[in-house]
């Protein structure tokens, strides 16, 4: 820290590497994730001095993405800082899912040097344009003695607009002479939020009063506001079935009698059934997203009559998607206190609604009997749905998962049940393959006392695995139970589904991930039975090392299409592929 002490509005003299670093400290940063570069090395010296770990990866996709589920689970905006030109474009996919999971982010982008700007010199990228579309604001350093106020705002946006922010900064201008003054996050940030406005609450109070079959979907804005207390008071006093939003399985806890699950791809049966029925749904915290809410199992399960009351402390996503009765502008945990309040007042001797209850009961009890019968089903060697259903059972209380994108990180989201927030973390909607693992890196950074586990596909595996590497070598001990089936399966289903088996990219041939861990200084272990894996997984939590579990499983067992809405039946027309048009596949 600067040992002269500043009162407010006092300058002293430092470096602006020395201006950027100490900000970071006065933002409670602990750690920055990257790979170190040139273009930084002046402000990466003071790091160790600051009390700032430099978390170096093996590719910086992976430092964005342990950002991420850092600021998910802590609540703290993540850091991430690569050399310009590849090392930054290496972000751009991170950054890009980082956005669209609304999570704060400062992405510290190293420029080429003004003297050069303009030659195509040697690492030479216009990263403020690149990033301009997957970030909620880029700011620019237009001038040396601009870098701890240029910093600061992409702080104050990061929370504001909760989303990643681009700090570009010229390579030159971490040297030199400055004089500034190191602010408090409190000089020019706020935290809290507002409840909304008064005659919204009061409407929605209203709504919900009168609801006949009212039910809450509970979303991310509820997890990171903290807010599943006062989402639980206004269940209990109006018998609202909750559902959580999709892959956000720890937006309410599943051992309420009220929660009845995820919706959304690959989501609960019972919380689609559940939805169905509702005359009024109040969305907390969530941004209702087209994905999350498309027809599943051929369910056509979100109810296009209902009164919707929308929570989102985004005024762009209300009623972005589906059109409301009511938008509220707030904080999710706010409102629902404020909603709360006015429920007591309008209706305070509510009696719990005994049939909806047993309704609630019997949807959750029939959704798990089928998801556990499906799970028992043979598989060679082991069923998918087995393997997670052996995964779920000797998960502890307080486990955080990361999950991938593909065909058996998507089932997962059937079988994930957490009682604690901030425990599932998921890819979202941006979709991207290989985010698992090194997210679950940035929340065991998070809670290091945490048992983490990554539920990854074989396909996303190779797209990461080169981070066991920073696991072992940063002494991070995550599980990555990778589900091995030889194929990229989620696509390979649409071929199965509407192009006859006729399979172009699918299958992989993959290593012995086991072996290849063990190599890589972890421990490495091979399933091939469904009855080791509990066992195994227990082993992995008490060992604390990074451990790679290479998990057998059946190729053939696989989940419904992720887009079955946006695929069509092949149809050709020039007579050389006329052989692979639907209306042939019996010739």
């Amino acid at each position: 820290m600067v040992e002269t002490k500043m009162l407010r509005g006092t300058k002293v003299k430092m470096t602006p590497s020395e201006a950027i670093v100490e900000t970071l400290v006065a933002e409670g940063v602990k750690h920055i994730s990257g790979i170190l570069g040139s273009a930084f090395m002046d402000m990466l010296d003071l790091l160790p001095t600051a009390g700032i770990r430099f978390i170096g990866v093996r590719h910086e996709q992976s430092a964005a993405h342990m950002e991420d589920a850092y600021c998910r689970v802590s609540g703290v905006a993540g850091v991430v800082i690569g050399q310009n030109g590849p090392g930054m474009t290496n972000m751009v996919t991170s950054v890009a899912a980082a956005n669209q999971a609304h999570t704060p982010m400062v992405v510290i982008s190293p420029s080429a040097g003004t003297p050069t700007v303009g030659w195509d010199g040697f690492q030479e990228c216009d990263q403020v344009s690149i990033f301009k579309a997957i970030t909620k604001e880029t700011v620019r350093v237009t001038h040396p003695g601009r870098v701890a106020d240029c910093l600061r705002t992409a702080f104050r946006i990061a929370y504001a607009e909760r989303g990643p922010v681009l700090f570009d900064i010229p390579r030159d201008y971490f040297y030199g002479e400055v004089e500034d003054q190191i602010l408090q996050p409190h000089q020019y940030r706020v935290d809290s939020r507002g409840c909304g406005s008064s005659e919204s609450l009061d409407r929605a109070a209203e709504i919900l009063a009168e609801a006949e079959y009212p039910v809450i979907i509970s979303g991310r804005g509820t997890v990171d506001s903290d807010g599943i207390e006062e989402i639980k008071n206004i269940a209990e006093h109006l018998t609202a079935p909750v559902a959580v939003s999709y892959m956000h399985n720890d937006a309410f806890p599943a051992d309420h009698p009220l929660a009845v699950g995820p919706i959304g791809y690959m989501g609960s049966k019972a919380a689609m059934n559940t939805l169905n029925k509702a005359d009024v749904i109040l969305a907390v915290g969530t941004r209702l997203s087209v994905f999350g809410t498309l027809p599943c199992y051929d369910i056509e399960y979100f109810p296009k009559e209902a009164k919707i009351i929308q929570i989102d402390i985004n005024p762009r996503q209300i009623a972005r998607t589906h059109p409301v009765e009511v938008g509220i502008i707030g904080d999710a945990r706010e409102a629902s206190r404020e909603i709360m309040k006015r429920l007591k007042e309008i209706k305070p001797n509510l009696k719990q609604e005994k049939a909806r209850m047993v309704e609630v009961t019997n949807e959750k009890q029939k959704w798990e009997e089928e998801l556990v019968e499906l799970a028992m089903i043979d598989g060679t060697p082991i069923n998918p749905r087995r393997a997670l259903l052996e995964l779920t059972k000797v998960l502890p209380e307080n486990a955080i998962v990361s999950t991938d994108i593909g065909n058996v990180s998507s089932t997962a989201n059937a079988y994930l049940k957490f009682n604690r927030s901030r425990r599932h973390i998921a890819a979202l909607t941006f979709g991207n393959t290989g985010f698992a693992y090194p997210s679950a890196l940035g929340a065991k950074l998070a809670e290091p006392n945490t048992p983490v586990l990554a539920i990854v596909g074989d396909g996303a595996w190779g797209m990461s695995l080169h981070e066991v590497s920073t696991a072992v070598e940063e002494n991070i001990p995550v599980i990555a139970c990778v589900f091995n089936n030889n194929a990229w399966c989620a696509e390979k289903k649409n071929q199965v589904d509407f192009y006859n088996n006729r399979f172009v990219g699918a299958d992989i041939q993959n290593p012995d991930f086991a072996e290849v861990a063990r190599s890589m200084g972890a421990v490495g272990i091979r399933v091939e039975k469904p009855e080791e894996l509990g066992p195994v997984i227990e082993a992995a939590i008490k060992s604390n090392k990074p451990t790679v579990i290479d998990i057998q499983v059946d190729g053939t067992q696989l989940a419904p299409p992720f887009r079955k809405d946006a695929l069509k039946m092949p149809t050709r027309l020039l007579e050389k592929y006329a052989h692979l048009d639907h209306k042939n596949w019996d010739k």
